[in-house]
């Protein structure tokens, strides 16, 4: 039971990206899918950044005193990437907020099914 505990980030990473996932299926919303979008990467970001975290290590900053060569080190490149992903996460999800503002002025909703009702009746 102790290591089902102890893996409670993964469980919230699995939940989270079922919860994005669904929403970007079911939802006709425009702006719901956004949303969703955004919480499938945020728990896209919890994993990496979970996974890099070593039990018992510290910063990889090497030491001034040699006698310390046994320290154990977490390994910052998925920190580092994930930093990366976050920047491209917000510009994704503003771009993607700004199509759908584009999308509810020139058919005046964000309904996907209201959306292929007028672009039916148009052609």
């Amino acid at each position: 039971m102790m290591e089902l505990l102890g893996l409670w980030n993964y469980w919230a990473v699995i939940v989270l990206m079922m919860i994005g996932l669904y929403i970007v299926i079911a939802q006709d919303n425009l702006v719901k899918k956004m949303m969703g979008l955004t919480i499938f990467q945020v728990s896209a970001i919890m994993l990496y950044v979970s996974m890099g975290k070593v039990e018992g290590g510290t910063a990889p900053i090497l030491p001034t005193d040699p006698s310390e060569s046994d320290v154990l080190y977490s390994n910052p490149l998925p920190h580092v990437l994930m930093l990366t992903a976050i920047v491209v996460g917000v510009a994704t999800t503003a771009l993607g907020l700004a199509i759908v503002v584009r999308i509810y002025k020139a058919y005046g909703t964000v309904e996907e099914d209201e959306i292929g009702a007028v672009d039916r009746q148009e052609s």
